[in-house]
């Protein structure tokens, strides 16, 4: 079953106002709890003045003899039994049941005591009784008071845990910002920068498809297949395209190359047949310059066939860990002397630390080696070469041939990597050479751009990758 992400940030919103919901919930039974604690709070106050009004009658009819202040009392001790029979559920709930049965026994003990004196028509209360009275109202007040303590207290924690919610609550929504935050970075804005990425990748004519997790089953892992897809797609017209051309200067091709190959095999021919009817003419210094031309029109053409040779090898090289400085040392090493000799002043700017490469070294020399050759015949009149190797990003080693030369015209610059391309002159060159260097670039997973003004230099950039991407769903 698809895992969509609009499902998973669904479950996350619900659960959101499922916890707000019950967290409302909670608040306002809070409230109204408080609310019923006051009630009750109040009618523990009125019992805590009534018992407060019979201490009062209690002590001026012991004063003063008052009946009045007698009566007084004994009505206020009916009052607060009545009191304590409706809050009796509310008051063991606090206090306990046999607290409650004890302050009933205290009442109606103090009240016998209370109303024994009504009975009296002379003589005054012994001290005993008067000490016992005073006592057994005491209780009676530490009995009010502790209830309407633990009550109060009760209140106060209720109000503290009510103003911790909303605390709480904003503490959990923080969380649970959190939580889709990371949800969405984590399966839709990191997914889509990788793809943004790739696409930038497949623009610069690297195909390399996105990694992901196996098992997952979303909207970005369907639009990462869906992109793969396309992007191997593009890249099979791509390779078809270029078969296009391939076929379709084919013609123009053979053309060419016999011309190319015509023209060498026919000075050799001529040469040779000089150099044979001739040789009996001819000094040591003249022989020698015929079989010169011959070995010289002999290299040409075996080079015309190199080309084609590298061109059309399909095979995929052996690769190995190289560093891109030995790479570029030893390429120049082979064109030394043609440098040397064509005026060029070389330059190398190189790091003292750059990540190693994964590649072919044989290959990879035929790359920097076409393009310092191409920067060479662009100087007839001498000039300047810049090698610079620098780390493009955590993705790609970037090294820049930059020459000083007759540069490449605008209307030229998108076709220089088509095969059998080429401005140089008759004889000079089949338009293979960097259509190979292109195509070796392609193989090791790299790209290739290119910048140029007419007159001013042109600068070629091989990028070469370093590491692979890290694979979507990695944390």
């Amino acid at each position: 079953m698809l895992n969509t992400i609009r499902r998973r940030i669904v479950a996350v919103f619900v659960t959101c106002l499922a916890f707000v919901v019950i967290l409302t919930g909670f608040y306002y039974w809070n409230l109204f709890s408080i609310e019923r604690r006051l009630a009750i709070a109040e009618n523990f106050e009125d019992l805590f003045n009534d018992i407060l009004e019979i201490r009062r009658y209690e002590k001026n009819f012991l004063f003063y003899k008052d009946r009045d202040s007698l009566n007084q009392n004994i009505s206020y001790i009916n009052e607060t039994k009545e009191i304590t029979a409706k809050l009796a559920v509310d008051i063991a709930k606090v206090i306990g049941e046999e607290e409650l049965q004890r302050f009933g026994s205290n009442l109606d003990s103090y009240k016998g005591m209370m109303a024994a004196n009504q009975e009296r028509t002379e003589g005054e209360a012994s001290q005993i009784e008067v000490e016992k009275i005073r006592a057994t109202g005491k209780e009676l007040v530490d009995f009010s008071q502790n209830l309407l303590r633990i009550k109060r207290g009760r209140i106060h924690r209720a109000l503290k845990r009510t103003l911790s919610i909303p605390i709480a609550f904003a503490t959990s929504l923080v969380l649970l910002i959190a939580l889709i935050f990371q949800l969405v970075v984590k399966n839709i804005l990191k997914p889509l920068a990788l793809i943004q990425h790739t696409t930038e990748d497949v623009a610069k004519g690297n195909y390399t498809p996105i990694p992901y997790e196996e098992g997952r089953r979303d909207e970005i892992s369907e639009l990462i297949a869906a992109f793969n897809k396309m992007a191997g797609e593009i890249e099979s017209r791509q390779e078809e395209v270029v078969q296009s051309r391939k076929i379709a200067a084919i013609g123009t091709f053979t053309s060419g190359v016999a011309h190319e190959l015509n023209n060498p095999i026919n000075n050799i021919y001529l040469t040779a047949e000089t150099l044979l009817e001739e040789y009996t003419d001819l000094s040591d210094a003249e022989a020698n310059e015929l079989m010169l031309d011959i070995l010289n029109q002999a290299d040409r053409a075996a080079d015309i066939v190199k080309n084609l040779l590298d061109f059309s090898r399909s095979e995929r090289p052996s690769f190995t860990d190289l560093s891109i400085a030995a790479v570029i040392d030893s390429t120049v090493k082979l064109v030394k002397n043609q440098i040397m000799v064509a005026g060029i002043g070389l330059e190398r700017n190189l790091p003292e630390v750059v990540p190693d490469i994964r590649g072919n070294l044989r290959n990879l020399q035929h790359v920097f080696l076409n393009l310092l050759l191409n920067a060479i015949q662009a100087m007839p009149g001498g000039g300047s070469i810049e090698i610079a190797v620098s780390q493009d990003s955590s993705d790609y080693i970037r090294v820049d041939v930059k020459d000083t030369g007759t540069g490449i015209k605008p209307e030229n610059l998108e076709h220089i990597f088509d095969p059998f391309f080429t401005t140089k002159g008759v004889g000079r060159g089949t338009g293979l050479g960097l259509s190979v260097t292109y195509s070796i670039v392609k193989a090791h997973g790299g790209y290739i751009e290119v910048g140029s003004e007419v007159n001013v230099g042109t600068t070629f950039s091989v990028f070469l990758p370093i590491e692979k991407r890290q694979v979507l769903g990695d944390s």
